[in-house]
Formats: C-alpha cells, sequence, structure tokens
C-alpha cells in the first residue's frame, strides 16, 4: 500500500482499524483500494462521483450525508471510533494529506507495535481506539514504561496475558490523565 491509501474518505485512517490490521480471512484492504467499499455512500459520492481522495477536497465539507453517515448527530461508534474523523479531515484541510498522513503513519506503527508484542487476541480493537484517539506521545510513554515493568521483572515477559492486562492499564490510566474516553459509543439495547 502507498501510505495515502490509508486514508479513507470520511476521516478515517485505515491503518488504525481493527478490521484492517486483523490478519482474519475477512479483513479488510483499507478504504481506497478494491471495490469492496462500493456500498458506502461516502465512498461513491467523494471518490466514484467527485473524483476526490477525501473529503476534506470538497467543496461542500462537511456534507450532510457525511454528517449522517459518521454519526455526528447521535454520536455512536461502529467497530471504530468515530470520534476522530472531522478533526482528521479538518488536518488533512489544514496541513495537506501528506502532513496528515506523515502524523497518522507513526500512530500506525505504535499500533502495529502493541498488537505485535502485547495483543493476547482481545486487545486489538483497544489498542486501535487508543492510537487513534490519544496523541502519539502519549503512546509512546505508555511502551516505555511498560519497557521498565518489564526491565524490573514486575511483569513476566512470557506472559502474554500479563503483558496485555499491564499494557492496557498503563494505557487507560494515561488516557484518564489526558481527559479521553477510550469506550466505544455504542447503541443500547433494550432489556
Amino acid at each position: 500500500m502507498e501510505e495515502r491509501d490509508y486514508a479513507g474518505c470520511c476521516g478515517l485512517y485505515c491503518g488504525l482499524c481493527p478490521r484492517f490490521q486483523s490478519t482474519a480471512p475477512s479483513r479488510c484492504l483499507g478504504c481506497q483500494l478494491g471495490p469492496q467499499h462500493d456500498y458506502c455512500s461516502v465512498y461513491r459520492c467523494c471518490v466514484t462521483k467527485r473524483g476526490y481522495h477525501t473529503c476534506a477536497d470538497c467543496e461542500e465539507y462537511p456534507c450532510e450525508r457525511l454528517l449522517r453517515v459518521i454519526g455526528v448527530e447521535v454520536g455512536l461508534d461502529s467497530f471504530v471510533s468515530h470520534k476522530p474523523m472531522l478533526p482528521n479531515l479538518e488536518r488533512m484541510r489544514q496541513a495537506g494529506l501528506e502532513t496528515y498522513l506523515a502524523e497518522q503513519r507513526e500512530r500506525r506503527l505504535w499500533v502495529e507495535h502493541l498488537l505485535a508484542n502485547y495483543n493476547e487476541g482481545r486487545s486489538m480493537t483497544f489498542y486501535c481506539t487508543a492510537c487513534a484517539l490519544l496523541p502519539a506521545e502519549t503512546i509512546r510513554q505508555a511502551i516505555l514504561e511498560m519497557e521498565d515493568v518489564l526491565a524490573a521483572g514486575h511483569v513476566d515477559g512470557s506472559d502474554l496475558k500479563a503483558k496485555a492486562r499491564t499494557m492496557k492499564s498503563l494505557i487507560k490510566e494515561l488516557a484518564r490523565q489526558a481527559d479521553v474516553d477510550l469506550k466505544l459509543r455504542r447503541k443500547r439495547r433494550a432489556p
């Protein structure tokens, strides 16, 4: 993939998406690759109809369609957090796509590090969400703190579940200090 292929039309950065990071057969190749996203009205409007790379390029941004699809009014998430989508598009408009992509690349590399070293099979969505919502420096700080914990022998480095539990606790604490909510906002089911 080229770096620009990680930029989804709607402001999603595909490199931080659990469906993209997955190794399962249902893995998503990213919003800019292949016809698998023809079902998405934002993709059809942005790429197919208007020929833009992202909605940040459009003079009608932010349009009603985009706001409806990413759920601005209802404030809900899907399998990824929708919170960074509009700020991501604003950053693209302000700094340009290449600067935005360089910033996001650092986050993608951090999530790939977390998944390779601290994923016990149940933490992918958490790590992707944390890397999407927290500053890259905060993720780096959590990883450095974890290295100190491991070096001090407070956690068995061969126990992946213990490492994942500790890493998630470190990230949650740094998120709490930064007043960042890492929980996905899901629709509540009736009792």
